[in-house]
């Protein structure tokens, strides 16, 4: 009729009374976009049972190009280096972001060497070696952010050895334990600038760093402030070894956000005061709160 506007619908002949046959006749793509909204646990454990043409989306690389499983890898009983690798195998080395957690040296080998397209990667508490990253830095040229936290076998020759590759990242993570969770506790909790120079040196570029309870010194973050001058966010909450000396209160000056030793909550940034000492102030500008004031946090 005049007026009225022709709408079409899409027809599938194996329609069954529920419908399903319009899902089955969707471009592959089409269904991707609609399945990477569910988590990946339920891709593999119930959907792609619903028909063989699901069974086919998901078995292939059209979901697969962000994989993050890190909340699976947490409390799934299957190893997540298992769940790991067949995912990015499924990825058809197209997957740009790997979201994971307590990756093996053979696994992180594996998604190198398959993951040149990836620019997010993030495989906090992985048992990683420096040997490792050093044999396959080269291959995560594109990284972008990258995410080491809690990797105890990742130390300084491995964060050289991405900071010389990885020429696009702009945003690292690098947050560890209390050093009173290591044996011996006296030789954790001494003063090592490493890591620190190494960032400094390595990874001008970054935009955004993280280094809780980093050991390094007043050295080792001079030596971020004066090379990483595209720092717009820094953390370094509870590194007791940072001391705030000398010009590094006018060095941070460019930074949007400082998180210092003592910023436990989002109440406060390091300022420096006239009297060139460090004062804790909250970000309304009211009075001062003690550095000294800790406030922890039991939520794991």
């Amino acid at each position: 009729m005049d007026g009225e506007r022709e709408t079409k619908r899409v027809f599938c002949p194996k329609a069954d009374s529920g419908g399903t046959g319009l899902w089955e006749g969707l471009n592959p793509e089409l269904l991707a976009l609609i399945f990477v909204r569910i988590p990946p646990e339920q891709l593999l454990q119930a959907v792609q049972f619903v028909c063989k043409s699901w069974e086919k989306v998901i078995a292939g690389p059209y979901c697969w190009t962000d994989i993050d499983v890190a909340e699976w890898c947490s409390f799934s009983a299957r190893s997540s280096n298992t769940i790991v690798r067949r995912l990015v195998c499924r990825s058809g080395d197209t997957v740009r972001m790997l979201s994971a957690c307590k990756l093996s040296n053979s696994v992180f080998s594996y998604v190198a060497d398959c993951g040149r397209c990836l620019t997010v990667l993030k495989i906090p508490m992985s048992g990683v070696t420096d040997i490792i990253v050093e044999k396959h830095a080269k291959s995560l040229s594109k990284v972008a952010v990258l995410d080491i936290s809690h990797c105890l076998n990742i130390a300084s020759k491995g964060i050289r050895a991405l900071g010389k590759h990885c020429k696009s990242l702009v945003h690292l993570v690098r947050n560890m334990e209390p050093p009173e969770l290591h044996w011996p506790y006296e030789r954790s909790s001494q003063v090592d600038d490493c890591e620190a120079m190494d960032i400094a040196d390595t990874m001008p570029g970054l935009c955004h760093l993280e280094l809780q309870y980093g050991r390094f010194g007043d050295r080792g973050l001079d030596a971020i402030l004066t090379k990483c001058l595209s720092l717009t966010y820094l953390g370094i909450e509870w590194c007791s070894n940072v001391e705030m000396g000398g010009d590094i209160g006018e060095k941070s000056d460019h930074l949007d956000e400082l998180w210092g030793p003592w910023d436990a909550t989002p109440y406060g940034l390091w300022k420096l005061d006239t009297e060139d000492t460090v004062s804790f102030r909250s970000m309304d500008g009211s009075s001062p709160v003690s550095p000294y004031h800790y406030c922890w946090s039991l939520d794991w």
